[in-house]
């Protein structure tokens, strides 16, 4: 296993902590208002000269673990708790943090030209849709394909939420992105999130030549939850590789979610004010799994319990420092290390969850996202 050397970005401020999803949250008048300002003031971060950045915050550099926390994205974090808006649930109306995600994400336009056709793809229960993504130019025939599962606790997250990211490692890495739009809670309970996973990897190996794609050079990757889903997709192809289901080139596994039965160190000293939150995981566990015919323990749900990890695809594991996530997803790495499966294990210490979505505004998300792209396209060249 190969592990980097984390991105150093210059010093920033603390930033606040997030209240339970249940209490407290804003109105949908009060997040009309709000996503006006953070269209107003969001584009206008990446122009904020570092300094400046600081002496807004007013306040010494955030370190924990011996990483300090990115200025860029600690003022995002300051802007977003000054509006009543803290990190990643907007609210425990699902539908209402559903919108606001998408609201906030329309207002970080990554700016990246790509081709793109709008596909429906069979699964389980029905059609869903998904997007795939070229370079501008086009790809050969026989080019690698990922597909991708976006993250959002199961529960929220959609093709557009993850469309600027999606266009970025399509752009950078030279690649073909299939993004699936699988089956959220609390209106779809596990497992039923993996199954549409499973089936749209399946659908594109199939279908690897209308993709312009090799079968042999797919991968499969997400991020948090979608990382989670990787996991468990790439494991499943394992299982069913007696059926003819080749394994996945690769698996992308961006701040994944891999243990819900356990508790780390990074999930308390990173359980508020960092985007992602304790009540945040909690509600969207509960979401996911209240009612599910599965639990905590399952490996469907949680892949670093699965007694079995040898004979799975090699590894790409990203984790951020300042991330509830960190431990597990490092954890996972090393188990799939220790079970003979080839792992590029890579931390960036001075960013926090879902940091690749930020990539627009600069700074250590950028930074960041730019080496995670790099590392994708160096792997999927040798496959």
């Amino acid at each position: 296993m190969t592990k980097s050397v984390p991105v150093g970005i210059p010093p920033t401020a603390p930033v606040g902590t997030v209240a339970d999803p249940g209490a407290g949250r804003p109105s949908r008048r009060k997040l009309a208002t709000l996503n006006a300002v953070s269209g107003a003031l969001l584009p206008l971060v990446k122009r904020i000269p570092e300094p400046v950045k600081r002496k807004l915050l007013g306040r010494r550099a955030v370190t924990i673990d011996g990483n300090t926390l990115d200025p860029t994205l600690a003022l995002v974090l300051a802007m977003q708790r000054a509006s009543g808006v803290n990190g990643l649930v907007a609210s425990d109306d699902v539908v209402v943090s559903r919108e606001q995600l998408r609201n906030l994400s329309a207002k970080i336009d990554s700016g990246v030209t790509v081709g793109i056709r709008e596909l429906t793809v069979p699964g389980p229960e029905g059609q869903m849709r998904a997007r795939h993504y070229t370079p501008v130019d086009g790809l050969p025939a026989g080019s690698p394909l990922l597909v991708f599962f976006h993250g959002g606790g199961f529960v929220v997250g959609d093709l557009d939420t993850h469309d600027g990211l999606c266009r970025l490692i399509s752009r950078d890495a030279g690649v073909g992105v299939l993004s699936v739009d699988y089956r959220l809670a609390p209106e779809h309970k596990a497992p039923a999130a993996v199954h549409d996973c499973y089936a749209a990897y399946r659908w594109a190996v199939d279908n690897a030549a209308a993709l312009g794609a090799d079968p042999r050079r797919i991968a499969v990757g997400g991020d948090s939850a979608g990382g989670n889903l990787a996991a468990v997709v790439s494991r499943l192809a394992r299982d069913d590789r007696d059926q003819g289901v080749p394994l996945p080139a690769l698996q992308l596994l961006l701040y994944p979610a891999t243990n819900f039965a356990g508790d780390t160190r990074s999930k308390l000293l990173f359980s508020e004010g960092f985007f992602l939150t304790k009540p945040h995981m909690d509600w969207f566990r509960d979401n996911y799994l209240s009612g599910a015919a599965v639990d905590v323990s399952d490996p469907l749900i949680s892949p670093l319990l699965a007694d079995d990890l040898t004979g799975l695809p090699p590894a790409l594991v990203l984790t951020a420092g300042f991330d509830p996530l960190r431990d597990e997803g490092h954890h996972y790495a090393e188990a799939l290390a220790a079970a003979g499966v080839p792992v590029d294990y890579r931390e960036y210490g001075s960013v926090v969850h879902a940091f690749a979505n930020f990539f627009p505004l600069g700074g250590g998300s950028a930074v960041a996202t730019a080496d995670m792209v790099s590392a994708l396209k160096a792997h999927l060249s040798r496959c």
